[in-house]
């Protein structure tokens, strides 16, 4: 095959709230990489344990124990302000500790070596997609650079600018950006590729863990996929849901006991991971219980949880999961009834409540459950990254994909209205341009507000950053004008420029993000610092290897010793020589905790040289 060679360099990459899954085109199909636990999806957690860094299940497995030092939920920090109603609403959740940053950036603190260190959410997503990097080379056996990684659908432009720099800060080169929902969609469309005769409607239904997107799209055989419209919430998913069983449990405690359990932070993490398992064991089962000992206080808690409850608890989360649905629907201008495929993505969607919600909505129409729901979305993104760097497998290379803008974007003008400049579901790449006037006399600089959303009122919607305009000859107001023009890539990333119309030099300004995007040298820091934790990581391991080695030396020379047949046939000196080198090397692993590689491998030269009698 001639992109034989090329099919292993890029890889897919889905990036996901609470776990994450890489997948690479291999031999003529996609295949999910599992990682060293085994499993095919990672936890996006990072943690820090005194001077050691945990990336995925290691971090995972200790969060209830270390929560202020475990990081989760990355995703719904990245590309935000720390001033963000939604940001400082979470905060109240997080164990872990956020501050403000400068120019309003939220920052994550954590215990690391004994001292306070501080991240940005790019950060903390470069450490997870740095493992999924790690897991893809330790597979593919050859060092891995280019990536396409997923954002969700409704993801705005500095969430999106975010996430390409934490894959840079990553060492990945990133190819290309696509929205979750449409990677599932190519999921479904090569995995059923048989059955697509013509072309057909599907709706691509995705609940994760922190995200929702809804897509409507249609689907022609050969592989061309568009996309008609996009809904959603980056706000809601399963962690909602967890929260609110969790918000459930520490009222529950509170009116049998009279204690407040929402102050202490390690039992908090062990009732998080409690009904984050019972919610998933809800999905096949009508009833399963909580039971925690000494939770608070010495006191020991057990609740039962049924599903009717579950699902009473977080109907409104449902109800408007199918709200913005409905929505999408009319943005495509496509009746329910004209849906031929409803395909579940995301682990949120194994909830029974809804799945029969969705049925009911399309009057009792089966829905697919045919691609994996944690897999689908790598699988797409994974097909993509062939795609692009050249695979020429005929099933990679027919592939057309027409994607759309999430949100309208556009500027203030007078009195605070949203000026759309791009609406929102206009099919990418695309590019428009509006002309704009003066509102003073003899006005020579124009500065425009940049903004994206779906609300009327500018200041309702996510401000992205200003464009400053100079050089507008003096006249009276309305008579000098500018041409801004918006351009959005194949990523759905921003670009505006601003020249005057009457001057006959020309002047661009690119719009500048300062509050979303890292600025060069930042990124370059970043990059420096991931590789100095990646140094040390390998300095961790290489030194946990060196001492269990040795424990591992000390316990055969222990075992040996104790042998009455090698005890009769060595020398009373000998033997109470190595006995000796045995109670000064236990001494000294003791006392010597943080030992240098090179020390506990002298030291154990020295124990097996002693301990060569007993060979």
């Amino acid at each position: 095959m001639a992109g034989e060679g090329n099919e292993a360099l890029a890889i897919g990459i889905d990036l996901g709230t609470t776990y994450s899954c890489v997948a690479v085109w291999k031999h003529g199909r996609v295949e999910i990489i599992p990682n060293d636990q085994g499993n095919r999806t990672t936890p996006s957690s990072v943690a820090f344990v005194g001077s050691e860094r945990l990336i995925g299940d290691g971090a995972k497995n200790q969060a209830a124990i270390n929560p202020a030092n475990t990081i989760f939920d990355v995703k719904r920090l990245i590309g935000r302000r720390f001033s963000d109603s939604i940001v400082q609403e979470d905060m109240k959740l997080w164990p872990f500790k956020v501050i403000e940053g400068p120019a309003d950036t939220p920052k994550i603190v954590v215990n690391y070596k004994g001292q306070e260190k501080e991240f940005l959410a790019e950060e903390i997503s470069a450490m997870v997609l740095g493992k999924m990097k790690e897991t893809a080379e330790a597979y593919l056996g050859k060092e891995v650079k280019n990536a396409v990684i997923t954002v969700p659908a409704y993801f705005n432009d500095g969430q999106r600018q975010a996430t390409k720099d934490a894959g840079t800060i990553a060492g990945l080169n990133v190819i290309r950006m696509i929205n979750e929902p449409t990677a599932a969609a190519i999921a479904y469309g090569l995995d059923n590729k048989s059955d697509i005769v013509g072309k057909i409607n599907a709706l691509v239904f995705d609940l994760g863990g922190g995200t929702f997107d809804v897509s409507v799209m249609t689907i022609e055989e050969g592989g061309i996929f568009e996309v008609k419209a996009v809904g959603g919430d980056t706000h809601l998913g399963g962690e909602d849901f967890d929260n609110r069983m969790v918000d459930h449990c520490v009222t529950e405690f509170k009116r049998r006991w009279n204690k407040d359990v929402s102050g202490n932070q390690r039992a908090m993490g062990r009732l998080r991971f409690a009904c984050e398992k019972a919610k998933r064991v809800l999905s096949c089962t009508s009833q399963t219980s909580i039971e925690l000992d000494c939770l608070h206080d010495g006191i020991d808690f057990s609740i039962k949880f049924t599903r009717a409850k579950f699902e009473e608890l977080n109907m409104g989360s449902f109800n408007k999961c199918i709200e913005i649905l409905e929505t999408c629907l009319n943005d495509a201008k496509m009746k329910k009834s004209c849906v031929d495929q409803v395909i579940l993505v995301g682990g949120s969607t194994r909830i029974p409540k809804v799945q029969q919600m969705l049925k009911e909505y399309f009057n009792g129409k089966k829905l697919c459950k045919s691609v994996n729901p944690d897999e689908a979305v790598a699988y797409g993104a994974a097909v993509m990254a062939a795609k692009v760097s050249g695979c020429s497998d005929k099933s990679v290379e027919d592939l057309v994909l027409f994607d759309v803008t999430p949100l309208s974007l556009g500027v203030d003008v007078r009195g605070e209205v949203f000026s759309v400049v791009i609406p929102r579901n206009t099919p990418i790449p695309t590019s428009n341009a509006k002309t704009y006037h003066t509102i003073l006399d003899n006005q020579i600089t124009m500065t425009l507000k940049v903004y994206q959303g779906a609300r009327s009122r500018s200041t309702d919607n996510h401000l992205l950053g200003k464009i400053r305009i100079s050089g507008l000859p003096p006249a009276p107001k309305g008579v000098s004008k500018v041409l801004v023009s918006f351009e959005i890539d194949a990523d759905g990333i921003l670009t505006v420029t601003g020249k005057p119309i009457s001057a006959t030099k020309i002047e661009r300004l690119v719009i500048s993000y300062k509050n979303e995007r890292l600025s060069k040298k930042e990124i370059e820091k970043m990059i420096n610092d991931a590789e100095k934790f990646k140094f040390e990581d390998q300095e961790f391991k290489k030194k946990a290897d060196a001492r269990n080695a040795l424990e591992d030396c000390l316990y055969n020379a222990r075992n040996k010793i104790n042998d009455d047949n090698i005890k009769k046939r060595l020398r009373p000196k000998i033997l109470k020589d190595i006995e000796k080198s045995i109670a000064v090397t236990s001494k000294w692993l003791e006392d010597n905790q943080a030992a240098p590689f090179a020390e506990i491998d002298c030291m154990k030269a020295h124990l097996e040289f002693a301990c060569r009698p007993l060979l």
